[in-house]
């Protein structure tokens, strides 16, 4: 008896508490956590698949790119018709855009009027309606008086889905919202306007955007809100957009900066994906709409849904007697009857259970109070799984933004809608059309023409030809090196090179093995050059370096063996012979006293007998570019040019003997010498009987352009490096090519357009104000291609720059434009020096290779290809392949005494 009057009094407690019925029978409704993560999940991969080229076609949510670029910035500014259709009436406004500095100090004024729309243009033809759209703006023009004096730009939201190909370009997909107009599926609805617009009265319009109601919405909050990336529009229909980068958008080409996406994920669940979830409910309302299979999501959570969902909720419930004891009124039956407003009211805080008491009566029912308080529950439970449905594919958009931009955490705004977002959009689009105007113009002139390079190439061919000849000083001065062979792959034994040409100092042990070029062995050591070496006297310098050698010979094991030996020596340097170099002067920060206008290989020989403890038979003294060309040629026989583009820059190569006027006695005397000794010795190898007619050439082409040639191509930015530079007025070709001042040109050009506004705000930093701050290994970073945009802001924000996407883009294209330019320049000189080979050889064709270190040309991801683009389209009649050396110089030295051990000259 006991059992039975609880199981009485729990019914009657589930009489009492009409919800718990309502949870029961709508259990399919309440949607809990792990659920929710599986719709956001499902989300995520039908967003990758829209963005996806190859599946877009097949994609229920068509991720559809709007071609705006960049949210507000707070300094737009601007006067701005604006045009809002997506409903039976559509507004006309003004809006007027006050410049502010920075998010939130400007402002918007905007005046406008709805025009109603008559129910036959909804279905009538597309011109139609827009000569509707046409006359409605005559009119506002006229009420407002507008002058037409000038040109207006306008911005056109229009809230239907399209196909944009650009900012003020997009083609109508399908309508939506009860519009059924004809004749302008597929067709571009601007050039639609425009049309209108002429044909309706003397309005001098211009088009400049059109943008889905969504982007409207985001532009709104950005203006107030630099947060703002997600636009979002839960009303009679519902949309999301987002800012989402440019590289994962295959629709859209190119990879730098965003792009807002209009989502349309109303169409989610078209293809089956949401079937599990659907109510029968939901298929009800599926099958008595006007798209039946569209729109699935949009039905499940939108206004235009909402009531009808609640409607058949109740109809079912009445029917099967569990509200209202049973009785179904023919006004429940209709369809329509219950709204998305009626739902609202039904759930107000206070009124709520007023409200739906008097809705029900109105639908001709008698509600119980635990029938209102049951309909109530059903309206929150339609409403909340809209919510929620809502809240998770929110929450895979903003997911997938904190993971495209690899945070830990994120802050971001999402807003719900104004109209005067449209011309917030027409605003950007002028700031940035303005902005990239002012950033065109400030790089044009490191854009150089085919025009202006064949010209560099004549002035290098120029130089060339006047450092070869005895008259005078020349800008390019054309050393000559010694060198009269380069390897044929016969050179062996063993030689020691020494390497000087920095802050290091390195001592190498070259093993070469006859024939067997793989089998090379080379055993290497690096010596730090302290500062108080590189600045106090020659003698401590080349005692240090004595001192470096004895090391590695005791490393090596080596000590009691008489080495020929060779000397990288890379600074500029007059000599006489093989083995003899007059240091001209210092660079890369050596001050090394009573050197100048001294042998170098004298003062090692002094050095080395001073500490007395090792030999060295000291046969060649070689620049960085000769040894590269050499090293290069012992793998290459068709090396014949050096080339180092790093630090510095410079080019070597093969000239014939009888064009250096400045040797020609020395040389006639060393060919009589040559043939002296292959007379008195008739069993030397055949090879000494050839005849000496080429010697390396080290132009120390840097040099170019320092008597005025480089003028018309040198920039405000370069002049203002070459005079804060330590020798104003010199190696003017190397500072507009070599690594030692690229970054700094690229800081002058960010300060210049930071100054005037264009970049990080206009807010000039004490690090952009600082020289040398910008390396160029900055510029090898910021321009690779596996860099996305957001490793650029924070390679800009190590050097306190903080800046926002538009910002890295325009530093990569600053960064693109000075190094682009100094390869084309080297692509210039090398197609002179080329070119020069050929004529000398009187060839129609030459085929030849360069050897070529330095790690601009070796790290840089742009350099090298633009160089040997150049050099072909400047040089067409030559075949040039570049051969990265592989050892460098240093090896180059042991090859130049091997060679000359073995072939003396």
């Amino acid at each position: 008896m006991l059992a039975i009057h609880l199981i009485s009094f729990y019914f009657s407690k589930l009489k009492e508490d009409p919800t718990k019925k309502v949870d029961r029978f709508l259990y399919a409704m309440r949607l809990h956590d792990d659920q929710l993560n599986d719709i956001s999940a499902r989300f995520q991969a039908e967003m990758k698949k829209g963005l996806s080229s190859d599946s877009n076609a097949a994609a229920s949510v068509k991720m559809l790119p709007t071609h705006v670029r960049s949210t507000p910035d707070g300094s737009e500014k601007g006067q701005f018709l604006a045009l809002d259709l997506g409903g039976s009436k559509f507004k006309v406004l003004q809006v007027k855009v006050r410049e502010g500095m920075g998010i939130r100090r400007g402002g918007v004024e905007m005046e406008e009027k709805t025009y109603p729309i008559p129910e036959e243009l909804l279905t009538g033809r597309g011109t139609e309606l827009f000569d509707h759209v046409a006359e409605s703006l005559n009119d506002f023009l006229t009420q407002k008086k507008i002058s037409l004096e000038k040109k207006h730009p306008l911005a056109f939201t229009f809230s239907f889905p399209c196909e944009h190909t650009a900012l003020n370009k997009g083609s109508l997909i399908h309508w939506s919202k009860n519009y059924q107009v004809r004749g302008l599926r597929d067709k571009d609805v601007v050039q639609t306007l425009r049309e209108a617009i002429d044909r309706n009265g003397d309005m001098d319009v211009e088009v400049l955007a059109m943008v889905n109601d969504t982007v409207a919405t985001m532009m709104t909050c950005g203006f107030d809100d630099q947060y703002c990336e997600v636009g979002l529009i839960v009303g009679t229909g519902t949309n999301a957009c987002y800012m989402e980068e440019l590289r994962h958008i295959d629709l859209v080409e190119g990879d730098e900066g965003r792009m807002c996406i209009n989502t349309e994920w109303g169409g989610f669940g078209d293809d089956g994906v949401l079937k599990d979830y659907l109510t029968e409910f939901d298929r009800d309302i599926d099958a008595a709409s006007i798209n039946p299979g569209k729109q699935i999501f949009e039905k499940m959570v939108s206004g235009m849904y909402l009531g009808e969902l609640v409607r058949l909720v109740l109809l079912k419930m009445a029917k099967l007697g569990l509200l209202f004891d049973g009785h179904v009124s023919d006004v429940l039956r209709t369809k329509g009857a219950i709204t998305t407003a009626h739902v609202a009211a039904m759930e107000e805080y206070k009124n709520g259970l007023k409200n739906t008491q008097k809705i029900l009566t109105g639908l001709s029912l008698m509600p119980s109070p635990e029938d209102c308080i049951a309909v109530q529950h059903v309206s929150t439970i339609v409403s909340f799984r809209s919510s929620n449905l809502v809240a998770a594919c929110l929450a895979a958009i903003l997911s997938r933004i904190r993971k495209n931009r690899s945070f830990r955490t994120m802050r971001i705004t999402v807003d719900c809608g104004s109209s005067k977002g449209a011309a917030l959009v027409t605003a950007v689009a002028q700031r940035l059309a303005v902005r990239r105007q002012q950033v065109d113009e400030t790089l044009a002139p490191f854009k150089l023409t085919h025009e202006q390079l064949m010209l560099v190439k004549s002035r290098m061919r120029a130089g060339l030809e006047a450092g070869l000849r005895n008259k005078g000083p020349s800008a390019v001065k054309m050393l000559p090196s010694f060198v009269y062979r380069t390897p044929d792959g016969t050179e062996r034994g063993k030689y020691l090179a020494l390497d000087l040409g920095g802050t290091n100092f390195r001592a190498l042990l070259v093993n070469f093995k006859r024939g067997l070029h793989q089998n090379t062995r080379v055993n290497h050591k690096i010596y730090t050059i302290p500062l108080e070496i590189m600045q106090g006297t020659g003698e401590e310098l080349f005692d240090h370096i004595a001192q470096c050698v004895s090391d590695f010979l005791d490393y090596m094991g080596m000590k009691n063996a008489h080495l020929p030996a060779g000397f990288t020596f890379s600074f500029p340097c007059e000599q006489t012979a093989l083995d003899t170099g007059t240091l001209v002067s210092w660079t890369k920060g050596y001050k090394a006293t009573d050197c100048e206008g001294h042998d170098v290989v004298e003062m090692l020989k002094e050095a080395i007998k001073r500490r007395n403890e090792f030999d060295l038979d000291i046969v060649a003294v070689v620049n960085d570019t000769v040894g590269t060309m050499m090293s290069c040629a012992y793998e290459d026989p068709q090396c014949e040019i050096g080339l180092i583009a790093g630090t510095g820059t410079n080019v070597c190569y093969m000239e014939e003997v009888k064009n250096i006027e400045k040797t020609k006695n020395f040389t006639e005397n060393k060919e009589r010498d040559e043939e002296n000794k292959v007379k008195d010795d008739k069993n030397e190898d055949d090879s000494r009987d050839e005849e000496i007619t080429k010697m390396c050439i080290n132009t120390e082409w840097g040099g170019l352009g320092d008597d005025g040639s480089l003028e018309d191509i040198i920039t405000p930015y370069d002049a203002e490096v070459n005079r804060m530079s330590v020798n104003p007025g010199k190696q003017s070709f190397e500072k507009l090519t070599s690594g030692m001042y690229l970054g700094e040109i690229v800081r002058q050009v960010l300060l210049d357009l930071t100054s005037g506004g264009l970049l990080f705000r206009g807010r000039v930093t004490e690090t952009l104000k600082t020289t040398g701050i910008f390396e160029t290994k900055y510029l090898s970073q910021i321009e690779s291609d596996r860099v996305a945009l957001l490793q650029v802001r924070s390679i800009l924000q190590q050097l306190g720059l903080k800046g926002t996407c538009d910002d890295s883009i325009i530093v990569k294209e600053v960064c693109g434009a000075v190094s682009r330019r100094a390869a084309q320049l080297c692509g210039a000189g090398m197609a002179a020096v080329v070119d020069k080979i050929r004529e000398n050889r009187r060839l129609d064709h030459l085929k030849i290779t360069v050897g070529v270190d330095g790690a601009l040309y070796k790290l840089h991801p742009h350099f090298s290809r633009v160089l040997e683009e150049t050099v072909r389209s400047l040089a067409p009649h030559c075949n040039v392949t570049f051969l990265p050396s592989e050892e460098g110089s240093g090896k180059g030295a042991a090859l130049i005494t091997a060679v000359a051990k073995q072939k003396p000259v």
